[in-house]
């Protein structure tokens, strides 16, 4: 697939699984051709990122164009991190999809209820997880329009 993006876009993937952080770098680079995807483990790491503090704080955390965000994580719950993300004017515009194990409609419920953008229960193979990648790259980069960033006043 040859990109047809016309700026560079940012991932973050917020997921404490190693397994499933790999094989989303992969997919993602294999259907949007994009090296500008960072990872966090757990909803701490996240607002730190997002905060550039901690590890984050060398200025090497460039702004997402859009957040993979895994529920169950240790520490910091990817609920939790939405909640804090959306009531904060500076990051509620960024755009996240809830990618996770968990199929249960409470979780679907109150995802959207905290203010995703979408709900997506993690493929079981390779094989649908690029797919899926290529599906959500093409909507949220080539279809949607998103606010534009705005400098701080």
């Amino acid at each position: 697939m040859h990109s047809t993006l016309s700026k560079p876009i940012t991932i973050l993937i917020a997921d404490d699984d190693p397994d499933d952080r790999l094989m989303a770098k992969d997919a993602l680079r294999q259907t949007l051709q994009t090296d500008r995807i960072f990872f966090v483990e757990d909803g701490e790491e996240l607002m730190d990122y997002l905060y550039g503090r901690g590890r984050f704080s060398n200025g090497a955390a460039p702004k997402p164009d859009l957040i993979l965000l895994d529920l169950n994580m240790p520490r910091k719950t990817g609920a939790e991190a939405l909640r804090e993300i959306r009531q904060d004017p500076e990051l509620r515009m960024i755009p996240i999809v809830v990618l996770t194990t968990s199929k249960e409609d409470d979780d679907v419920y109150k995802s959207f209820d905290g203010g995703v953008n979408s709900f997506i229960t993690k493929p079981v193979t390779y094989e649908s997880l690029l797919s899926t990648m290529k599906i959500l790259g093409k909507y949220w980069f080539e279809i949607v329009e998103l606010p534009s960033v705005r400098a701080a006043s």
